[in-house]
């Protein structure tokens, strides 16, 4: 009798034990939650090279000037609405003032982190997509950066627009030529209105509720502040949130019914 014609043994103990191999058992389960230590090490990466790309920018004052003088312009000829009525109605209130500087200061990267890590937790499907946004983003803003260095207004006197931060409190940045952490040079694109924009259409996507289009919110007052404060032109988040949109539009987002971890 050969072999093909024995009757089939029935499966011991062991094999009836044993479960189906896993779908990717070797790394990350597609969909799955990426491992928390590796993302990270990711993190911090990225951080540190968004700080190295705006440290590289630096030096190039009289380039920045000679850009905020041409865009400041460029807006005129657009018809763009100028920065400084935006400037002169925040000015009408102390808090409002303050709580502008507030806002700019204290909620940019505190509200990234806290969007990344609930994406992470809950939706990691959507954080997956998200990641990759947000560092296709960046990274083209960094370029930007140093093709474009752009004085802000607060640093442009034919704005008519005042370092609301520095006059009123409280302020983020000190003197631009002693300045080792950050690039005040930069602010073309804004990544605060980015970054703003990438948390709100984020929450739209992977949250349930109806009043997930309430975040959208975000980027609006994210944009009014930076403005407001002068510290970006209103090309810095049109710039940018043309690049998003772009980016959306090449890395499509996970299915509206993506299951929740």
């Amino acid at each position: 009798m050969s072999l093909l014609d024995q009757p089939r043994r029935a499966p011991g103990a062991l094999s009836r034990l044993r479960r189906p191999a896993r779908p990717g058992a070797s790394g990350i389960r597609p969909g799955g939650r990426p491992r928390p230590v590796r993302e990270l090490l990711l993190i911090i990466v990225l951080f540190g090279a968004y700080k190295l790309g705006r440290l590289l920018a630096n030096g190039r004052v009289t380039e920045a000037f000679d850009n905020a003088h041409r865009m400041w312009r460029l807006e005129r000829v657009l018809g763009l609405p100028g920065e400084a009525g935006v400037q002169h109605g925040l000015l009408h209130s102390e808090f409002l003032v303050y709580a502008a500087n507030c806002f700019y200061a204290y909620v940019h990267f505190p509200a990234t982190g806290l969007f990344l890590l609930w994406v992470y937790l809950r939706r990691p499907v959507h954080y997956r997509w998200v990641r990759r946004v947000i560092v296709a983003l960046t990274a083209v803003a960094l370029v930007l950066h140093l093709l474009v260095p752009l004085a802000p207004p607060r640093m442009l006197p034919a704005t008519g627009l005042i370092d609301t931060a520095a006059r009123f409190g409280p302020a983020v940045y000190g003197a631009p030529e002693t300045d080792t952490i950050s690039n005040q040079y930069a602010a073309m694109p804004s990544l605060h209105i980015g970054w703003a924009a990438v948390i709100a259409v984020g929450l739209v996507l992977a949250s349930r509720t109806r009043w997930r289009w309430l975040w959208l919110l975000h980027p609006v007052t994210t944009f009014a502040v930076v403005v407001a404060t002068a510290n970006h032109y209103w090309m810095d988040g049109i710039v940018v949130l043309m690049l998003l949109a772009v980016t959306v539009l090449l890395l499509r987002p996970p299915a509206p019914d993506a299951p929740p971890a």
